[in-house]
């Protein structure tokens, strides 16, 4: 489960608004925000068991983000990670409209996409949206499809749009935001195939548990003269804060920051 919220192209000053938690099994190996070596400006923390990333940005202006669709598992052989779509995007030339049309679905899990470069958003999902090029709007994507109106989706989207009603979103209002550790009511949770515990604890913005929960929060702030700020937040299976990376960059910037 993952949450993402975000502004595209509403706010005077800002091209992009964005809160993300990413959710994973705690016994996943990844490295913290950084700069690729790698791959030369490209910005991202890194799944260190497949090589990709869940959320990531260039310093041409190249943006991506991946979260999974919730589904019953497919037993389906030698299918792609999910988090190279992020990565061969942002590292690569294509433009969004093309790279999201001419994804091979069928051979990734259910995922849903955001893919842009600031002049354009474009979302995909292989599980039944199209390509979508995003008209200026607010916006949340969980594990199915866009602004599907799950309650914690739409809290923290609801949250996102008082903020951006408030004035200019920081760092600090958007942490807060994704934050959030409260389940949904007990009358509210479908378990389906989970243990109703570990259903409910899916329910909230910031998952506590001990396998599986929020790994890390990030907020980036694209402002539209190119200025970019990145903050990802990490946790412990007890969701303490365990380390915090910031970096800013100016799109069309070479040199390292």
């Amino acid at each position: 489960m993952c949450l993402v919220v975000f502004a595209w192209d509403t706010h005077a000053d800002y091209r992009l608004i964005l809160a993300a938690n990413r959710d994973e099994f705690h016994a996943r190996p990844s490295r913290a925000l950084d700069w690729w070596p790698d791959h030369a400006g490209v910005l991202a923390g890194r799944d260190l068991q497949a090589g990709g990333s869940w959320l990531a940005v260039h310093r041409d202006g190249r943006f991506a983000t991946v979260t999974n669709y919730r589904e019953q598992a497919r037993r389906l052989p030698r299918l792609l990670s999910r988090g190279e779509l992020v990565a061969n995007f942002v590292a690569g030339e294509e433009n969004p409209a093309s790279y999201v049309g001419n994804i091979a679905g069928e051979r990734y899990a259910g995922f849903s996409l955001l893919a842009g470069d600031g002049e354009e958003l474009w979302y995909v999902s292989n599980r039944g949206d199209g390509p979508q090029r995003l008209e200026p709007g607010v916006y949340g994507l969980s594990n199915a499809v866009l602004d599907s109106p799950w309650p914690k989706l739409v809290r923290a989207r609801d949250g996102l749009r008082s903020l951006l009603a408030g004035g200019e979103p920081g760092e600090t209002a958007l942490m807060q935001l994704m934050a959030d550790r409260t389940p949904a009511p007990v009358a509210d949770v479908d378990p389906g195939e989970l243990p109703f515990a570990a259903a409910r604890a899916l329910t909230a913005p910031f998952i506590v548990s001990a396998d599986y929960g929020t790994r890390c929060t990030t907020t980036l702030s694209w402002r539209r003269d190119g200025r970019v700020s990145l903050c990802e937040r990490r946790f412990d299976a007890a969701g303490r804060d365990t380390g915090e990376t910031r970096i800013g960059f100016s799109t069309g910037d070479q040199g390292r920051e």
